[in-house]
């Protein structure tokens, strides 16, 4: 990556993303910080970049600069994309939505020779099926998990089921299911529909549901500032949200009466994203949220001696035995979360004196890595 950012314009430099998930959040925040904005797009996806908000000198509207067109997401490790990436001087910013489009993650780590920020390698840990994986480095940090089943023969509760869609693989197919019985139940239904496929229910995790407020701590950290905290940089909580998912929230939304209606025809919520709502917590919350950050950062550097650099999100719920409550962290994302909306919690402007989004917080630390010379610290 040093020799790669010799041949970069540092005065010149671009924040680069993938068309979807984040993008728009990544350009604002370049745009907000004087920074260039590529954005590499799907054809028959483009027109929300290449056009109804590509960014517009005459009128000073829209925040995309550079489009590059795709067949396919996965043509960004083609050597000719690469290389346009390169010229434009990007520095990549990855999400979830970067990496489901690729059936190796070595792919991305070894192939993909533009700099991306923050730390590549940790992203495999999100992955479930892998191991070490994200559990493993909460179980290290000492941050709580719901308990894992290891079959269904185990199940004694409410518990979810986190299963790949068949179809759709980078999103989950998600149920519940409180005995053996009810979850097997549940299996071949969606087998028998082709909502999942065999391969599936082999990677598939069990959870045990936790019964409380759902909330996701949006980070970011910097190496590059000092801290009290971490000697190595500082920690901020840059917003929190919570999920929309189809069809769940549209199914909660309906009388108990025509919930058992639903379900009694064959017909089950559904967790696919659809999006995230700002949400708030209360202050006494944010200590037990600094902590588990600061524990979670620290074990990062035992996975890789780098660590996590930048935007991260734990995501949970706030569970309470009617005497305390505690924090239990059920996905994690090392890389940008993709929740936009953060910026209307009031959690950066405590820090900052303005709400900051986590794409002009990344815009930042790229200018502040450049101007004292220290950009090889943030990018992998």
């Amino acid at each position: 990556m040093k020799n790669l950012l010799k041949n970069y314009d540092l005065e010149n430099l671009a924040i680069g993303s993938l068309g979807g998930h984040s993008a728009l959040e990544t350009s604002l925040g370049a745009k907000r910080q004087n920074l260039k904005s590529v954005v590499v797009a799907k054809r028959g996806r483009e027109k929300t970049y290449s056009q109804f908000l590509k960014f517009d000198p005459k009128t000073e509207t829209g925040v995309v600069d550079e489009v590059i067109e795709v067949d396919e997401f996965s043509d960004i490790l083609k050597p000719e994309i690469q290389k346009q990436l390169r010229e434009l001087n990007v520095l990549f910013v990855h999400s979830r939505y970067f990496w489901v489009y690729f059936d190796d993650f070595a792919k991305v780590e070894n192939d993909f020779e533009v700099p991306i920020l923050g730390t590549r390698e940790l992203l495999r840990l999100e992955e479930r099926d892998q191991k070490p994986n994200q559990y493993d480095v909460l179980r290290d940090a000492g941050i709580r998990i719901p308990r894992i089943f290891k079959s269904a023969d185990e199940i004694d509760r409410l518990t979810l089921t986190k299963i790949q869609n068949a179809t759709r693989t980078f999103e989950r197919e998600n149920f519940f299911a409180s005995s053996k019985s009810e979850w097997q139940k549940t299996i071949d239904e969606k087998l028998k529909n082709g909502e999942i496929s065999e391969t599936g229910i082999e990677k598939a995790v069990i959870e045990e549901f936790i019964l409380g407020a759902p909330i996701n701590f949006n980070f970011f950290f910097s190496p590059l500032s000092g801290s009290t905290c971490l000697p190595a940089g500082r920690l901020e909580l840059l917003g929190t949200d919570t999920r929309r998912q189809t069809s769940l929230d549209g199914f909660l939304r309906l009388p108990a009466n025509e919930q058992m209606k639903l379900t009694a025809a064959g017909i089950a919520p559904s967790h696919i994203e659809t999006g995230h709502i700002a949400a708030t917590v209360k202050e006494s919350l944010l200590e037990k949220a600094f902590a588990a950050g600061e524990r979670f950062v620290a074990t990062c550097q035992k996975y890789n001696p780098r660590g996590i650099i930048g935007p991260f999100a734990l995501q949970g719920a706030i569970e309470t035995d009617g005497k305390k409550e505690e924090l239990v962290v059920f996905d994690v994302s090392f890389r940008m979360p993709g929740s936009p909306g953060i910026a209307a919690t009031p959690y950066s402007s405590y820090l900052f004196g303005r709400p900051v989004a986590i794409g002009e917080r990344i815009a930042m630390e790229v200018n502040a890595a450049r101007m004292s010379g220290r950009l090889a610290e943030i990018i992998s």
